[in-house]
């Protein structure tokens, strides 16, 4: 069955994509890695911080060591698939059992409008993807929450053959 011939409210969206830098620690550093996300995304971006101590790598909790960009709708769908022209393909261990999946791109410089700066150097992010049916914020929603039925709910297969078609990324 092509999407095409799925009911409306059963074919997936994009619910949203989460772009994340981890730099490791705060400074010019992590100032750069928002430079460059926030140009990526034309979006501001949000400092993640770490969540517990290692003394290992000199992080402390609480620390600012990363920064991420949350995109909805038209935004969302083009970033995705700008970012999985650039992945290529993604491998199907990266799906969840809800149709969500994860994937990493190695270099910044691979966006459009991105150049190579010596003194920058070069930045790798992770992309988050949530997808999910029409329909699933009534699951959601603070007045009168319903639950949605198991056969409504996107699964890992479903959410494969949607990033196959829609994007025309091999899975692998």
């Amino acid at each position: 069955m092509t999407l095409e011939e799925i009911h409306e409210m059963r074919q997936p969206v994009v619910e949203k994509v989460v772009v994340h830098m981890n730099v490791g620690e705060g400074g010019r550093e992590l100032q750069n890695a928002e430079e460059i996300i926030e140009d990526i995304t034309a979006q501001t971006s949000v400092r993640t911080q770490a969540k517990q101590s290692n003394p290992e790598f000199g992080i402390r909790e609480g620390d600012p060591i990363g920064c991420m960009v949350t995109l909805r709708g038209d935004e969302a769908h083009d970033l995705l698939s700008e970012a999985l022209g650039i992945a290529g393909a993604v491998p199907r261990s990266s799906f969840d059992e809800y149709g969500n999946f994860s994937f990493g791109v190695e270099e910044h410089t691979d966006f459009e409008g991105q150049e190579y700066d010596p003194d920058i150097g070069i930045f790798g992010m992770d992309v988050t993807v949530a997808l999910a049916r029409k329909g699933k914020r009534v699951e959601r929603r603070g007045v009168k929450p319903r639950e949605i039925p198991d056969e409504h709910r996107l699964n890992e297969e479903d959410a494969v053959a949607f990033v196959h078609e829609t994007f025309e990324v091999d899975i692998e």
